[in-house]
């Protein structure tokens, strides 16, 4: 086998929960699948995984094999795509971050809508409640809500989205709506735990005219369905994104407070490589997405 040959070989199985996974996937037995891995890490001189009965983990040297081979077989997927006769057919591996609850609402459904476009493209989305971080693992695209500050990559706005306050009829029943920022220290504020920042600073204005101030709560969460339900059953007020929200507030279910005060914008970007030439799966997903998000989002 060729060191191509491994390299595919060992991208199935990096991707895969266990051996038995990987030789369905490989068309392989498991004795078969454990062979040639034992080959190729006697060959590189390092144990790539560990394996047990029913599930198999890398090791650190085999999550930074895997990163390299995910890596090279994209770029060997797109090179193969740039002199084939089926130049039109899309094809290779999409690797995709984004936050769990824009991830699950919207991102999963779209990605749904390409794959079916594009059936040789394999998506991979992985959801965190932290931003994506392109030090700490490698992605094609990552969805990034709020301010941009990597400037090694490249990012094209999805859609507008601004963050609101909002609170329940059922919770302004018993208590007088905030006139001005101030009056938010009066409040039990749900605060959601998000960013790696003061997450309990609530921003206002923009630009020069930003101003903050710091909210309390006696409930915190890092989820934001959570939150939200918090906040729709009157447990306090919240600041979540319009995107989020939009429905809420057209429904009558939530309300906005404090609808005259301005809040730094929060876009969606979409985030990939700033690469001279990115390849035509990356591009034409950051297309699909910015085609269909705001129609999903109705902004």
């Amino acid at each position: 086998m060729s060191q191509f040959d491994d390299l595919e070989f060992f991208d199935v199985v990096a991707r895969s929960s266990s051996l038995t996974e990987a030789g369905r996937a490989l068309g392989m037995s498991v004795s078969s699948v454990s062979k040639r891995l034992s080959q190729l890490e006697s060959r590189l001189g390092v144990r790539l995984v560990r394996r047990s009965t029913r599930r198999s983990t890398l090791t650190p040297e085999g999550e930074r094999y895997a990163a390299g081979v995910a890596v090279i077989a994209g770029e060997l997927a797109e090179l193969e795509e740039s002199v084939s006769g089926h130049y039109a057919e899309l094809r290779g591996r999409l690797l995709i971050q984004s936050s769990v609850g824009l991830g699950r609402a919207h991102i999963a459904p779209l990605m749904a809508d390409f794959v079916a476009e594009h059936p040789r493209v394999e998506v991979d989305i992985e959801l965190s409640s932290a931003p994506p971080n392109p030090s700490a693992a490698p992605f094609d695209i990552a969805i990034r809500v709020g301010a941009l500050q990597d400037s090694r990559l490249t990012a094209k706005l999805l859609c507008h989205n601004r963050r609101v306050v909002v609170a329940s009829p059922r919770y302004l029943e018993t208590h007088t709506a905030p006139r001005e920022m101030a009056d938010l220290r009066d409040h039990n504020c749900i605060v959601l735990r998000q960013d790696e920042g003061d997450y309990a600073l609530w921003r206002f204005g923009f630009g020069a005219g930003e101003t903050a101030i710091r909210v309390a709560g006696n409930m915190i969460s890092n989820d934001g369905d959570i939150a939200t339900q918090w906040c729709i059953d009157g447990r306090g007020v919240l600041m979540r994104s319009m995107w989020h929200v939009k429905p809420m507030l057209d429904d009558g279910t939530l309300v906005q407070l404090l609808p005259d005060v301005p809040t730094p914008a929060a876009d969606i970007h979409a985030v990939y490589s700033a690469a001279a030439q990115v390849p035509r799966r990356v591009q034409a997903a950051v297309d699909h997405l910015h085609a269909h998000l705001k129609v999903r989002l109705r902004t």
